[in-house]
């Protein structure tokens, strides 16, 4: 399979989510002022296991994937994940809690389903399922932290330093998306099953939308 081929599975894979996109209640309470200041500490905590969880099943796709392209983009996700971590420590400081707060924090089930999925896939998927799953949420996740940033701003106080996590992901980094397309084409080219990479997007957005849907529960 071609590039070509890979970016047309890409736009179609993108299409595909965005028509099952729904409202996003929990940003949205945000932007408004609206959330009440614990269901922040339920963010804390349920991203604390996720970021974790996340750097070790890229961790795991280098080791199961070294050769380039996919290595180098799963090590560089896995980094990333480490750098992520530390970041969410400043916010977790400017909430008031602690690590030893986070680590008693109960997480909720269906908030954990996301992380749950992409270690499955870490461990039995191929290197385009994920690659393709990541780049074709990316866009999302991404205006989705960026809201949080500006709103955790604008109407909590927080200062920049506060909310460098949601800023760090607001972004995706230089030259992903030409890297993970790489990474398609390869593994298409090598007998990977389209169906099933654009299948393994379309679940990682329903457990990332699960996750949202979790942390919005029981709010007015």
């Amino acid at each position: 399979m071609t590039a070509q081929s890979a970016a047309e599975l890409l736009a179609r894979t993108r299409r595909e989510i965005a028509e099952a996109t729904t409202p996003n209640r929990f940003v949205d309470l945000i932007e408004k002022g609206e959330l009440p200041r614990d269901r922040l500490v339920w963010l804390a905590g349920e991203e604390f296991r996720i970021v974790s969880s996340d750097r070790r099943s890229f961790a795991l796709l280098a080791a199961r994937y070294p050769e380039s392209p996919a290595g180098e983009l799963f090590l560089g996700l896995a980094q990333g994940e480490g750098q992520a971590l530390t970041l969410l420590g400043d916010f977790v400081a400017a909430l008031g809690e602690s690590e030893k707060n986070l680590s008693a924090y109960e997480p909720k089930p269906f908030a954990q389903a996301y992380p749950a999925y992409l270690a499955q896939r870490a461990a039995f998927g191929t290197a385009s399922e994920v690659a393709l799953a990541m780049l074709a949420n990316l866009e999302e996740w991404g205006a989705y932290c960026a809201r949080i940033a500006q709103a955790l701003r604008a109407r909590y106080g927080f200062a920049g330093t506060d909310v460098g996590f949601f800023d760090f992901f607001a972004e995706s980094p230089p030259g992903f998306e030409e890297h993970a397309l790489a990474v398609i084409a390869a593994g298409l080219a090598s007998g990977d099953d389209p169906v099933e990479a654009a299948r393994a997007a379309r679940l990682l957005h329903a457990y990332e939308t699960a996750f949202w849907d979790a942390l919005a529960e029981g709010l007015p």
